[in-house]
């Protein structure tokens, strides 16, 4: 696949390229960065930190139909996912995200909502020169340019960008810009790997995973999970922001006669996710609920597909109210081996 350098003064004419095609790039919204349809005349910038909420949504979003259906009636139609999109400027670790979650999507049966999204949308990723304080991506088997997942990749060296195509996707989406760039002899790619490098060395919080996936069944009772969720609220922030977390429920919706069956994100960090028709509880507790959610990441999810369910992001940390922190309990994990 080819390696392409873009002078900054044409991404304004890059992005016009892209405009046409249901282009979504993070955008500031009060204080954070979300993503949002780009708009015809706009130029997104690639100078921000990550974004609050990771960009799942575009292969599996937080409430999604099913089919939708007459009661009384037996005929159910279908939604037709058809529409074209390209993602700009997604994070290496969101990326990969999509790739591990793809795992569960495709295991024993295809699931179709998924995979034909995932075939509509285009990601165009953005290296992490400047990883976020709590990141620790390394340590989960990616890194700050990370391609697993992506279709292109774009680097900041300074007065260009760096573009290198990872799929036929990406670099069909390149070639219809190819009048704007020219190919990098060689200079485009030792400078990113310098950039790289720095980046690695500013990823200050690291996660020694060796034996936690083994270790986590034989600490099933360990006092540990009483003390690590404690504080927990229950909110779920953790579960809703986690670009690998998967959990969805099922529900019929009706308005007179029509109705749809739909699908929405869920969180294993709420009482009642397990509750039982007859009232029982298996995971009654936060207690019970924390153990599950960190034996799902580094224990089921390894045993299942051979990949750790968590990508270092860092946002679960972020964003907790009251700084739970998920390093902070592979530490008191792997002391407690």
């Amino acid at each position: 696949m080819s390696a392409m350098l873009l002078n900054k003064e044409k991404w304004p004419e890059f992005i016009g390229k892209l405009a046409g095609k249901n282009l979504w790039a993070p955008q500031a919204e009060g204080d954070a960065m979300h993503f949002a349809q780009v708009k015809e005349g706009e130029t997104p910038g690639l100078d921000f930190g990550n974004t609050r909420v990771p960009p799942k949504k575009f292969i599996f979003p937080q409430t999604e139909t099913m089919y939708r259906f007459q009661l009384g009636g037996t005929n159910i139609e279908e939604p037709v996912i058809d529409d074209e999109v390209v993602v700009l400027g997604i994070r290496p670790c969101d990326a990969r995200a999509n790739k591990i979650i793809e795992k569960l999507f495709k295991w024993d049966v295809d699931d179709p909502y998924f995979l034909a999204r995932q075939e509509k949308v285009t990601l165009i990723g953005l290296t992490c020169t400047e990883p976020g304080l709590n990141c620790f991506c390394p340590s989960v088997g990616g890194g700050p340019a990370s391609t697993d997942g992506l279709d292109i990749l774009i680097t900041d060296l300074g007065e260009n960008y760096y573009l290198e195509a990872l799929t036929n996707k990406g670099e069909k989406l390149l070639g219809e810009a190819g009048d704007l760039m020219v190919e990098d002899k060689g200079d485009g790619a030792k400078a990113k790997e310098k950039l790289v490098a720095a980046a690695e060395k500013k990823i200050n919080r690291t996660v020694d995973t060796k034996g936690i996936p083994e270790g986590l069944p034989g600490l099933w009772e360990d006092p540990l999970w009483k003390r690590v969720s404690a504080s927990c609220l229950g909110c779920g922030t953790c579960t809703y922001l986690c670009p690998t977390c998967h959990c969805f429920d099922i529900q019929d919706e009706i308005e007179g006669f029509d109705a749809r069956r739909c699908r929405m994100w869920d969180s294993c960090m709420f009482e009642e996710y397990t509750l039982h028709t007859s009232g029982h509880n298996p995971r009654p507790t936060r207690r019970e609920r924390t153990r599950n959610r960190i034996n799902h990441k580094y224990n089921y999810y390894v045993d299942k597909f051979d990949v750790i369910a968590c990508v270092g992001c860092g946002r679960c940390i972020n964003l907790c109210p009251v700084n739970i922190d998920i390093v902070e309990i592979l530490r008191q994990v792997k002391e407690a081996l």
